[in-house]
């Protein structure tokens, strides 16, 4: 296809319903050179098979999705999760990625204290930030939108991300900036200001926010160029902070996975062109 590709990346996501071979041969017939992969699918295909797979294809891996889940009360769930984290960052290791993105978890079940649930995900960084940086990993803190807090992640915005991470090395940890998460936020161009000035934005990941959302919520992001986002904006606001990396397309959507894999990349990359400078 025409159009500038070479920084653009397909989160594995977005085409769910394409194997790991299937994506691999797509994005070899579009000329898409980069891929963000999820921990569930190279486990279902392999670790090392997908490992030598995207390097015979030549893919780079952009990023791991995910680890985190860092909130829990009880001490041997702590204790489980860390152990799931460094296998995710040992997994990221073998799939030549430099960056897990790290969903920290949602409020543990009957508990109101978010301030409580936030430091233990600094207890989890303090542990995973030097193993991480051993294998040549960094952790990137991803804010979810505050629909999340209460199930699913208790980091609702880019500052509260940064309080997190400022407290480790930038090249242990940041963060990752969505545009779905954070297009509402008037604070977030200065607060992505503030990840670059200290080099810790990880990576950079587009998706749209199209209304009504849908039952269920998760399964809601829209295609580029279907919402109320602005990506030029917002791709204006991380490089102006100094990230020249790739730009991931992460979609969650019932729709798009109900179409034929191929087409739907096809898709994204064009309108990854048509809506990014």
């Amino acid at each position: 296809m025409t159009g500038d590709l070479s920084r653009f990346s397909i989160n594995q996501m977005t085409v769910k319903q394409l194997s790991m071979p299937e994506l691999a041969d797509a994005c070899g017939r579009l000329g898409i050179v980069n891929v963000g992969l999820w921990r569930e699918p190279v486990q279902t295909y392999g670790l090392e098979a997908t490992a030598k797979l995207v390097r015979d294809a030549g893919l780079t891996v952009t990023t791991l999705c995910r680890g985190g889940f860092f909130t829990a009360i009880d001490a041997g769930e702590r204790a489980a999760a860390l152990d799931d984290n460094r296998r995710a960052v040992d997994e990221a290791a073998t799939l030549g990625t430099d960056t897990l993105v790290l969903v920290s978890g949602g409020l543990p079940a009957g508990s109101k204290d978010l301030h409580g649930a936030r430091e233990r995900i600094a207890d989890a960084l303090a542990v995973l930030g030097p193993y991480a940086q051993e294998r040549g990993v960094k952790l990137a803190i991803e804010p979810l939108h505050p629909m999340y807090a209460s199930d699913r992640c208790v980091v609702s915005t880019l500052t509260q991300a940064l309080d997190l991470a400022e407290r480790f090395p930038a090249h242990q940890v940041g963060v990752t900036v969505d545009t779905y998460h954070i297009w509402w936020d008037d604070n977030a161009p200065a607060q992505i200001a503030r990840a670059g000035a200290s080099g810790r934005i990880h990576t950079f990941q587009l998706a749209d926010w199209t209304t009504p959302l849908p039952e269920g919520v998760l399964n809601g992001r829209g295609q580029i160029g279907d919402g109320a986002i602005d990506m030029r904006e917002w791709q204006g606001y991380v490089e102006a902070a100094g990230y020249t990396g790739a730009i991931e397309v992460e979609l969650f959507n019932d729709e798009l996975w109900a179409r034929d894999g191929r087409e739907v990349l096809a898709e994204t990359a064009a309108r990854f062109v048509e809506h990014t400078a």
